[in-house]
């Protein structure tokens, strides 16, 4: 089995993501995402690197 290489991150992956981190963190991200209305995985994206 071979892996897919993406630039960026999907939408599906970040609710899996989203899905595995504390609570407090979800609702920080999320929260922060709205606030600079960004999507929730480009914040994800830079919240990781």
């Amino acid at each position: 089995m071979q892996a897919n290489l993406q630039e960026q991150l999907s939408l599906t992956d970040a609710e899996v993501i989203l899905g595995r981190l504390p609570e407090r963190i979800r609702e920080a991200l999320i929260a922060r995402a709205a606030e600079i209305e960004y999507p929730i995985e480009v914040v994800i994206e830079m919240a990781f690197t």
